[in-house]
């Protein structure tokens, strides 16, 4: 497989989230409310909004608050968030992304210049670094227990691209438009998904071998995970 860190990634968000529900809360909800917005508040119909139910309880964000988003995004006075991505190069030239969904685009983006300029890097234009990754679906299986030709012989047959173990989970590689296919089909073959996501695969890797560098790269993920506005990042930099 590509060999991208994209589970060494989510354990790193993980292990920020725990410290920080109320942040997550709210995230979370923003992405329900967008779903809600863009393919109806009912699950049996809106894949997306299905998969991030099923996140929302991986997060322990409780069954009444998931309900709550869900009855208000629905409703004619619901907050219209605006989904934008931003482009820009960390420390070194690490090409990041960043995908945002704010009711503030002004705010949004002052924010997020001043974390690029503050850690040693610069907000950049559209599609300065986005030719660079590749967009994909990626979804991740609980590898215990599990037979890896089996599993790859099923990603595959289900419309799956590539497929690799990366520590204790495989990461099932799509193209988009087939996730939701093939994360159903392996959730119908009784594999136990951890999560499903659309996500932004970056066709080179880059190594920070100096050390400030690596300090600064870091303290700008800390800052991007913090803001509220912010729902992913991706970047192509090798040693996280």
């Amino acid at each position: 497989m590509s060999g991208h860190s994209k589970w060494n990634n989510i354990k790193h968000k993980k292990e920020k989230t725990d410290a920080q529900r109320a942040k997550v809360f709210t995230k979370i909800g923003k992405e329900i409310a967008m779903a809600v917005k863009a393919g109806g508040a009912d699950p049996n119909s809106n894949s997306k909004l299905r998969d991030l139910i099923s996140k929302a309880k991986s997060l322990n964000v409780p069954n009444d608050n998931i309900d709550r988003i869900i009855k208000k995004a629905a409703s004619s006075d619901a907050e219209n968030y605006e989904s934008i991505y931003y482009e820009g190069y960390g420390p070194s030239g690490i090409a990041v992304i960043v995908e945002c969904a704010t009711d503030n685009r002004n705010r949004t983006s002052a924010d997020l210049r001043h974390y690029f300029d503050k850690f040693g890097g610069n907000l950049g234009t559209t599609g300065c670094v986005a030719y660079l990754f590749s967009d994909k679906g990626v979804i991740l299986v609980e590898a215990e227990g599990v037979d890896e030709d089996t599993i790859m012989e099923a990603a595959l047959e289900a419309g799956a691209e590539d497929i690799g173990l990366e520590e204790d989970v495989f990461e099932v590689l799509t193209a988009t438009a087939d996730l939701y296919t093939v994360k159903e089909a392996l959730e119908g073959a009784g594999y136990k998904i951890l999560s499903t996501e659309e996500a932004k695969i970056p066709s080179t890797y880059v190594n920070l071998s100096d050390e400030e560098a690596v300090i600064k790269m870091q303290k700008l993920i800390d800052a991007l995970d913090d803001n509220e506005d912010v729902q992913n990042y991706w970047h192509n930099w090798e040693n996280e």
